[in-house]
């Protein structure tokens, strides 16, 4: 029903079921990982008014497991990507995983699916930096491919001095790249 991506990696798409509602995605080495991509294999539809949240778990220091919210999918959002890098210092919240012993080692982090109503999800708050950047792509990609051009002219750059006359090239004054 479910699967699981980490660039770089193979997909993973038979999670373990450790509950009837309730799955689990092993993440090996999870310190080398910066997003996860959650999805639906379009096989098995979630029954009609059901969602799954979706969670982190990772050890912390003393081996416990923290747990937290990253966000849901459902049929009408069947995919979703989450940046799962800055959580590992945060604090665990409430979870549907906290009666089951599962088994933690401390380079093993897990994603957890858990099916629930979509009223119930709803009111779930996931971690704010689990959210991948709301910033539109384009305007960023805009942003760095403008700061890539403005870099690679710089680096040509002459004094009036040291310019050698050739009737054939143009220059346009650094200040003028700024200013627009």
């Amino acid at each position: 029903m479910f699967g699981c991506l980490v660039a770089g990696r193979l997909v993973q798409a038979a999670p373990q079921q450790v509950a009837e509602d309730k799955f689990v995605f092993d993440l090996p080495d999870y310190e080398n990982i910066n997003h996860v991509v959650v999805f639906m294999l379009g096989t098995i539809p979630f029954p009609d008014g059901m969602g799954g949240s979706v969670y982190f778990c990772y050890p912390d220091q003393s081996g416990m497991a923290v747990w937290q919210l990253l966000g849901f999918v459902t049929n009408e959002k069947p995919s979703a990507i989450f940046k799962i890098s800055g959580l590992k210092s945060g604090k665990g919240s409430q979870h549907p995983f906290g009666a089951m012993n599962l088994p933690q080692t401390p380079t093993v982090a897990q994603i957890g699916i858990s099916v629930e109503l979509l009223e119930s999800l709803a009111q779930q708050t996931p971690v704010a930096s689990a959210a991948v950047s709301s910033v539109d792509s384009f305007t960023e990609f805009t942003q760095k491919m403008l700061d890539n051009f403005y870099n690679f002219a710089s680096s040509f750059a002459v004094t009036q001095a040291q310019m050698t006359p050739n009737p054939s090239e143009a220059f346009i004054p650094a200040n003028v790249v700024l200013k627009w």
